[in-house]
């Protein structure tokens, strides 16, 4: 048995627009094993779009592509509907970028965590209130009951943010893609939310596609990483060789990050080519 989850093969991405057919992602080629995947870039490189198609949330407009998308042996791309709706959110879930915009304001996070659980498992409501606080604990949540009754205004954006990841865990996901999980949260938060994914990743076996522009958090969290230009992957590199980097946009990304101990001011421009978008 293939010990790879995710195959994606010539990925696209297309909308149409009034001036015509913009294509946000070109072409975009990885596999995922049980590991954790970096994918980087600045914005409208088309890493959330990557992450939206293989999870099927892309806009009805978008046109999806790919000469291979399957999880698990199963072609994502031929399903129907039905069917990659049971598959999404049980056996793979995604970590929106910011929790204000992802929980229902007017839905206690308790709640939301119980109807993810019993829209795909048959569990009764008392079975499913406490495996939600046992996933709240799980987060490292100290008081898992009396956040279960809170609304996701009352709580903390790092708080709101462990809330999510216990929705989307709550049913033993197989493949969890995480979009910027920790661009809105302070430094000390972040590193305990990374904490908290890199535990589930080791002891649940799951595949984790990390989508970050930050290269030094993805450099130290990630076994691999994945580098998009333009829609397009313009390197694949491991995580610890990733200061070894050879096409020049990587190299460029590198070199615009402020380094402790160093004058640098102004900061470099990354100079870009119009053939790395070719």
């Amino acid at each position: 048995m293939s010990d790879t989850l995710l195959e994606v093969d010539d990925l696209r991405v297309t909308f149409p627009t009034r001036t015509g057919l913009v294509q946000a992602v070109r072409g975009v080629s990885f596999s995922l094993r049980r590991e954790r995947l970096g994918i980087v870039g600045e914005s409208g490189s088309g890493k959330s779009q990557t992450g939206r198609a293989i999870m099927g949330v892309t806009p009805p407009q978008a046109e999806v592509s790919a000469k291979k998308l399957a999880f698990d042996g199963m072609d994502l791309l031929s399903m129907s509907p039905r069917e990659r709706r049971a598959l999404r959110g049980s056996r793979i879930a995604m970590i929106l970028q910011d929790p204000k915009y992802s929980l229902d304001p007017v839905m206690t996070i308790g709640r939301q965590i119980v109807e993810t659980l019993r829209t795909h498992e048959k569990v009764s409501k008392a079975e499913a209130r406490e495996r939600a606080l046992a996933m709240l604990q799980a987060v490292q949540i100290r008081d898992p009951a009396r956040v279960f009754d809170l609304y996701p205004h009352e709580v903390s954006g790092g708080m709101g943010q462990r809330a999510m990841i216990a929705m989307m865990l709550v049913t033993g996901p197989e493949l969890m893609i995480a979009d910027e999980p920790t661009s809105a949260l302070d430094v000390t938060v972040q590193l305990d939310v990374l904490k908290i994914l890199d535990k589930l990743v080791a002891e649940r076996g799951m595949g984790l596609i990390f989508i970050s522009h930050d290269l030094r958090l993805v450099s130290s969290f990630c076994d691999r990483v994945v580098v998009m230009y333009a829609g397009k992957v313009v390197e694949q590199i491991k995580a610890s060789e990733l200061r070894d980097a050879q096409h020049p946009y990587t190299r460029g990304l590198l070199n615009c990050m402020p380094r402790i101990g160093f004058e640098r001011h102004p900061l470099p421009v990354l100079d870009r080519k119009p053939e790395w978008a070719a």
